[in-house]
């Protein structure tokens, strides 16, 4: 039930997005989409730690894009492929492309920045995890994209030890293309406070307790009206690595 099954569908601009899946495909399976975060894939966020096979043995159709510009989806170099929101619409194509019709929704980090971008433009999951993601990372992208920014337009120039040199050496570990990702930056956009409040569903904010990078998750999940914080142990990058995360999906997304 949990071998790996890894496809891939054309985008609506000649983008080729990998998929990977895991679990059963029978039609009373719930699907479960997870978005991985920013210079990550779906083995390191998903696939590694064994979040994924967790919810999978759990029953659920687990179903893992990897973004443009990452994994092993394609990794364009002109800017055209990288309009504002597209990585949102990138799955909007895939849910049409699976037929999906009842699912949920998950998303770590610029994953969950792209989850909440479906929701505010209409995407309909039974339930959502915003995870490694406050208020401010949603409201306010641009500090973030800087911070990011500076880091990929001066590789090799880090100071040893520095968030900027851990961040550095996490690309290498993931074999990103620094010129893809400093073009997926300016895909970002600021979600109004008033479309969030009008969320009309579940959604867990899942944070590890150290984790302020996007700002506070208390305030995203105070502002949902649906909205739980759900905390667990680690920072923005340990939190990923540690069983309980995938723990808290679970947990949260089998509820009746």
């Amino acid at each position: 039930m949990n071998d790996m099954r890894v496809s891939d569908f054309v985008a609506a601009d000649g983008i080729h997005i990998a998929v990977h899946e895991m679990g059963p495909q029978t039609l009373s399976a719930r699907a479960v989409i997870l978005i991985h975060g920013f210079m990550s894939d779906a083995q390191t966020n998903w696939i590694k730690y064994g979040h994924a096979a967790l919810l999978a043995e759990a029953g659920f159709r687990v179903i893992m894009p990897e973004l443009r510009g990452h994994g092993h989806s394609d990794k364009p170099h002109d800017s055209r492929f990288y309009p504002k929101d597209v990585l949102a619409d990138d799955q909007f194509a895939l849910i049409e492309e699976l037929g999906l019709t009842d699912y949920d929704l998950v998303g770590y980090s610029l994953g969950g920045r792209t989850a909440a971008r479906m929701l505010v433009r209409g995407a309909k999951p039974r339930r959502a995890i915003i995870s490694g993601m406050g208020l401010e990372g949603l409201i306010n992208t641009g500090p973030r994209a800087a911070h990011f920014a500076h880091i990929l337009d001066n590789i090799g120039q880090h100071e040893r030890g520095s968030a900027a040199w851990m961040a550095e050496a996490f690309l290498k570990t993931t074999a990103g293309d620094a010129k893809a990702l400093r073009r997926v930056l300016d895909t970002s956009v600021d979600t109004v406070e008033d479309d969030l409040r009008a969320l009309d569903l579940s959604v867990g904010v899942i944070c590890g307790a150290e984790d302020q990078d996007n700002g506070s998750a208390a305030a995203l999940a105070a502002l949902l009206l649906h909205g739980e914080l759900i905390t667990v142990p680690g920072n923005h990058m340990s939190a990923v690595a540690k069983p309980e995360l995938g723990v808290a999906m679970r947990d949260f997304l089998i509820r009746p």
